[in-house]
């Protein structure tokens, strides 16, 4: 076996359990939510109000699909819509109180079990992992927003290469 399939089987050991923890941390919402909706409502949280367009564009679904999860999102108390104040013809999205909730619970309950993996590192691991984490999203052009905190909910697998300032 190279190289090349050792990180690459060792990569996805690492998937799995992050999609284990990601799974986990869904647990306590998943009658209400599914994760589809939930990266809408991260979506949400990272942008604010936002037009239906933009937001079926950086999930990468037809706007029909995310028509479909905004109603469901809505229907559940999670997301509201009201028009654009600056042009009323267009309708724009945003999280409820217990949206917003939803999704600091969720990122909060998924970082904590992420520390505690962390935690039974050393030091050299720690630096080791986070220099390897950081080579490979760069590899794979999913750059961190330093504009972002640690402690912000970050967007689940789509391109951070889109525009990201507020639609409102």
């Amino acid at each position: 076996m190279d190289d090349v399939d050792v990180v690459t089987r060792a990569v996805l050991d690492a998937s799995r359990l992050l999609m284990a923890l990601s799974a986990r941390s869904l647990a306590a919402v998943e009658e209400r939510v599914t994760l589809p909706q939930f990266r809408m409502l991260v979506v949400l949280s990272a942008r604010g109000a936002t037009k239906l367009v933009t937001l079926a564009d950086l999930l990468q679904v037809a706007p029909s699909t995310a028509m479909r999860m905004v109603d469901r999102l809505i229907a559940a108390g999670l997301a509201d819509r009201h028009l654009n104040p600056d042009n009323r013809r267009e309708t724009l999205l945003q999280l409820t109180e217990e949206g917003l909730r939803t999704v600091e619970a969720v990122t909060t309950r998924r970082r904590t079990e992420i520390a505690t993996i962390v935690e039974r590192l050393t030091p050299v691991q720690r630096l080791a992992l986070t220099q390897a984490l950081a080579a490979f999203n760069e590899a794979g052009r999913e750059l961190s927003d330093p504009a972002l905190d640690a402690t912000e909910p970050h967007p689940l697998g789509w391109a951070v290469d889109l525009p990201m300032a507020r639609d409102a």
